[in-house]
């Protein structure tokens, strides 16, 4: 029977989501169709707070109800977002819908300031959003999240003990610098740290997260091999600069994660230091490091450039000081993590399409 409400379906059949490519309803985005007299009610739930679509689906879903009822009714379309995940209930993070590594294969590059302003900016699109630290010999997040003096607490659940993450600026962190003195070195083989890294993902309560951002340390060793033996992981963002030395680097780190063994998906490249923007000059761009690098290599791997981010003196004191770069009021920094994030969550909604069909827990 055709109803007014399979009106509805029918009508938003025909519009398809940019990135996947599939219709709305075929991908059980479209809900609570109703017709009301003349009112037509709607609600489409979006695979990520993120997109950057939103608009546009929304106008094409007006114009499909439109052409299919006539001028004669009021269209009421309601946009929601549910962060897709192909991970079911698992032992391992079971309330974490993905994990995202941020890898550079080299030191130096700003991938921890990446990884930081990339959750931040993902938390403020409304996403539940962690960082993990994995960085066990350097790490730098309990200095750029300015919790290096604090310490996690303990929790039991079912008589086990976990830790609890520290929650600061609306994300859940922890890092091995919060449970030693900063001033300590860490002075462990390679089972001690990739054991400890394993404690700080099964023996630690992360609770509901959109996404959880794991930060791991330079190079393609115990730390990396570790993480993707522990906990499957949705993809990898690479973090370089322009130059040559950084690019052989990155490209290390992409074969690693695309070796058949390992098998995580590259959701793309961020080319950090892109360009020197001095404050009194906005609008100028002084490419100290060469230009294009990250265009190339996500050229060279078939993958995504997710953003450039530019080599900007605040980004530096802010990652110092303990308050990062995208809880500033600076439009060109908060622009450029902004637009990676959008591109992180639209790359992993469509790698969570394409694996498999995407669960909403």
């Amino acid at each position: 029977m055709n109803t007014p409400e399979t009106r509805v379906l029918q009508a938003l059949s025909r519009v398809d989501d940019p990135d996947l490519k599939r219709d709305l309803v075929s991908l059980g985005m479209v809900s609570n169709a109703a017709v009301d007299g003349n009112l037509v009610s709607v609600k489409v739930t979006l695979t990520t707070p993120a997109c950057p679509l939103r608009e546009k689906i929304k106008t094409d879903c007006l114009n499909a109800l439109v052409d299919e009822f006539g001028d004669g009714y009021e269209f009421n379309i309601t946009m929601d977002a549910q962060v897709t995940s192909t991970r079911e209930k698992e032992n391992v993070l079971p309330g974490v819908k993905n994990v995202i590594a941020v890898a550079s294969g080299k030191g130096g590059v700003g991938k921890s300031t990446v990884a930081v302003n990339l959750a931040l900016a993902l938390k403020a699109c409304g996403s539940k959003v962690g960082i993990l630290d994995a960085d066990i010999y350097g790490p730098s997040i309990p200095i750029m999240l300015n919790i290096k003096d604090t310490k996690p607490e303990m929790t039991k659940i079912d008589g086990k003990a976990f830790m609890l993450p520290i929650e600061q600026y609306g994300l859940k962190a922890l890092s091995i610098g919060m449970l030693i003195d900063e001033k300590q070195p860490v002075v462990w083989r390679g089972p001690m740290a990739s054991s400890a890294l394993r404690q700080f993902i099964t023996d630690c309560h992360w609770g509901e997260l959109d996404y959880l951002i794991v930060d791991l340390p330079p190079g393609t060793g115990d730390i990396h091999l570790t993480l993707v033996g522990t906990a499957p992981i949705t993809g990898a963002v690479i973090v370089t600069t322009p130059q040559d030395v950084a690019l052989a680097d990155a490209k290390k780190a992409i074969g690693m994660f695309t070796m058949p063994q390992v098998n995580v998906p590259i959701l793309g490249v961020v080319e950090n230091m892109a360009y020197f923007t001095p404050a009194e000059l906005p609008n100028n761009k002084y490419f100290i490091f060469g230009k294009g690098g990250g265009e190339r290599l996500a050229e060279e791997f078939d993958t995504n450039l997710l953003g450039q981010v530019p080599l900007v003196q605040s980004i530096r004191e802010g990652g110092d000081q303990g308050v990062p770069a995208m809880l500033d009021d600076d439009q060109l920094i908060t622009k450029a993590f902004d637009e990676i994030a959008s591109n992180v969550a639209r790359a992993v909604a469509v790698r969570n399409a394409n694996f498999a069909q995407p669960v909403t827990a």
